[in-house]
């Protein structure tokens, strides 16, 4: 736990005390964990225990009924995701949320609106200052798919990609924010194992050279250890569990809460 008197306080992500309630139903219940600057963080748990609802409350989509949301210092709680997206945290969707009659080069772009400055109008006829800024923000965008290498994809329609490089394209405009703080909703869900190590790959690549730090939700075990520093563990709402990988694999709770029903199923 950062405690509010440490510098470190005003560096990073932290969720303090959080809780969100939906009718009968506790979605999270006193959660509290901070991501600090540059570390891929996962958060496990079993279908239904409140992961993709505490990445809804840090990105705005729910404000939570009680705690607090801050990335260095800065209280974000209540404000909504289009102001969230602009101090610096970008996120991707369990269901992949794409312009499917947009080209993977217009998705990309669509993700650089935060920086975006010239208004609508001059944006809209193209000319002076919204020509210049529109080339800046294409050539961030051209770099973002040659880092994900989707280049050779650029003119494609979205809608027309394989399962896998619409997750990837997701990636690229999440990444086409420029953000400091990435939450990945199941970036690999769906995917088979030749794409899962691809998508794992590219997201060590982001935090390593640009020092993103990432959270991630994610059901494959074998990468979320490999590829954590942290797990956070999530039941019925609840942290019952954080630590290093190996920490959390040796945690009885654990266990018993996840990856002990994950074993059982195999059975």
């Amino acid at each position: 736990m950062v405690s509010s008197n440490s510098s470190s306080a005003l560096q990073g992500l932290v969720v303090t005390g959080v809780s969100k309630r939906f009718g009968g139903v506790q979605a999270t219940s006193d959660v509290s964990v901070s991501f600090g600057g540059g570390e891929i963080v996962s958060i496990i748990g079993p279908n239904g225990a409140g992961k993709t609802s505490l990445l809804n409350i840090i990105s705005g989509f729910y404000v939570p009924d009680s705690g607090q949301i801050s990335i260095d210092g800065v209280d974000i709680t209540a404000i909504g995701p289009s102001r969230i997206a602009s101090l610096g945290i970008a996120r991707t969707f369990q269901n992949i949320a794409l312009f499917t009659g947009l080209t993977v080069l217009e998705n990309v772009m669509l993700g650089r609106h935060v920086h975006m400055s010239c208004g609508l109008l001059a944006n809209a006829i193209f000319w002076g200052a919204a020509r210049k800024e529109e080339e800046v923000h294409r050539a961030r965008a051209e770099e973002i798919m040659r880092f994900l290498g989707l280049t050779h994809l650029r003119e494609k329609m979205t809608g027309d990609l394989a399962y896998g490089l619409r997750k990837r394209v997701e990636l690229a405009r999440a990444m086409a924010l420029e953000p400091r703080v990435l939450l990945l909703d199941e970036p690999m869900g769906g995917m088979n194992q030749e794409e899962k190590e691809e998508m794992a790959k590219f997201i060590c690549e982001v935090n390593d050279k640009r020092g993103t730090t990432i959270v991630l939700i994610e059901h494959d075990m074998g990468i979320v250890m490999d590829i954590s520093q942290r797990v956070v563990v999530i039941e019925r709402g609840k942290k019952i569990a954080e630590g290093s990988p190996a920490e959390v694999q040796g945690d009885p709770a654990v266990i018993q809460a996840y990856l002990g029903t994950r074993r059982e199923r195999r059975t």
